[in-house]
């Protein structure tokens, strides 16, 4: 328990510098002279570079344990936001953003899987990983709008170095307090059925490899959070950085108060799933076509969408994944996200003059709506008890 402790303390400083971020980047990048189509290439460069980080951090993590990648995520991260303080030209950005998307695709996977190798009890697991998405919406309740005041007070240059000290702090402290291997990596996870047609190297472990459909769910929802993002600050214009603030941090409250609702933990991944695609896809649409609605009121919403969403995939990828493959499971699923973050901007960027983003966004999550959960015919069929069975 004490390591979790420090975990989420590590990881509270981590998101609240990232999610500082959101609502000072477009705007600075406007400064630069930045167009629309650059500001979205710029946002999704910064996810197309989480690839091959993500694609090293799984087996490296499953080897080496976590703590390694996680001081180097956070203090190189830092590093680059010092750099980023002097930005003079928007490719300038554009490298250093590449250079931290690199960087920090280290970061979820390692901390992942040391949360869920803390125990190997699915109930215990299922308790770490909602306490992690209570702490990344606590850090972004608050932080979207503590960045725009620190840049009314400090500028871009002031703030940028500010996030960029904190997080090699939180480097620092990671070093001297996270255990130097994954304690209960080699503890018994659940067993899934082996099918006779499955490859002999997935049989041999006694762990199916997971089906490459499972990841189209946290692409498409990666894709729709890149929308929101690109266009968000960007409808509030150069000036509306404490607006933008401010309603990203609306956005966190709502998934604060659904991830407070623990008894949501008893019903199955699937349900949980389904039901907060439908409510996500909902609120694009609202923000899309009725926009007499206030954009507050709505945010709120596909926040507390969100705070149903998050825990219930966590849950489903543990379930899938089992000991020993936790880290190529969660790099394969944050894989997933960086192509949908790639994708969602710069999709929006360049469709942005003949379409909302926002109604892109919902036909995005209502795809996934549609192809999820899986079929029960030819191998899906093998995984059809971790998606639809009752949470542990």
């Amino acid at each position: 328990m004490k390591t979790a402790m420090w975990l989420y303390l590590f990881m509270f400083l981590a998101f609240f510098d990232l999610h500082a971020q959101y609502p000072i980047l477009t705007p600075f990048a406007m400064s630069l002279g930045a167009g629309p189509a650059f500001i979205g290439w710029m946002m999704g460069m910064y996810s197309l570079t989480h690839l091959p980080g993500n694609l090293l951090a799984g087996v490296l993590v499953d080897r080496n344990g976590s703590r390694r990648y996680i001081v180097f995520a956070l203090t190189v991260a830092g590093l680059i936001l010092l750099l980023q303080a002097h930005a003079q030209l928007p490719w300038h950005l554009l490298l250093l953003r590449a250079a931290s998307g690199f960087a920090l695709a280290f970061l979820s996977p390692a901390c992942m899987t040391l949360l869920a190798s803390l125990s190997s009890d699915p109930a215990t697991q299922g308790k770490y990983m909602s306490g992690n998405g209570i702490i990344h919406t606590l850090a972004s309740v608050v932080s979207p709008a503590a960045g725009a005041f620190i840049v009314a007070k400090a500028g871009y240059s002031g703030t940028f170095s500010t996030l960029g000290w904190l997080l090699i702090f939180t480097g620092v402290m990671a070093f001297f307090s996270v255990p130097k291997h994954n304690p209960a990596l080699a503890l018994p996870g659940p067993v899934l059925p082996v099918k006779e047609n499955l490859p002999s190297g997935a049989a041999a472990t006694g762990q199916p490899a997971v089906s490459r459909r499972y990841y189209l769910l946290p692409f498409f929802v990666s894709c729709s959070q890149g929308v929101l993002f690109f266009e968000l600050p960007l409808s509030q214009g150069q000036d509306g950085m404490v607006s933008t603030g401010i309603l990203l941090s609306l956005l966190s409250l709502g998934a604060l108060a659904t991830l407070c609702l623990f008894f949501l933990n008893r019903l199955s991944p699937g349900i949980r799933i389904a039901a907060a695609l439908l409510g996500m896809a909902l609120c694009f649409f609202t923000l899309a076509a009725f926009r007499s609605i206030p954009a507050g009121v709505v945010l709120f919403l596909l926040g507390s969408a969100k705070g149903v969403l998050f825990p219930a995939m966590a849950s489903l990828f543990i379930s899938l994944g089992g000991a020993g493959r936790l880290g190529r499971t969660f790099s394969l699923q944050s894989i997933a996200m960086s192509l949908g973050a790639f994708a969602g901007p710069v999709a929006a960027g360049q469709l942005r003059e003949y379409v909302s983003p926002y109604f892109i966004a919902f036909v995005l999550l209502m795809t996934a709506l549609m192809l999820l959960p899986p079929g029960r015919s030819g191998r899906l069929s093998s995984y059809a008890p971790g998606w639809n069975s009752p949470a542990a």
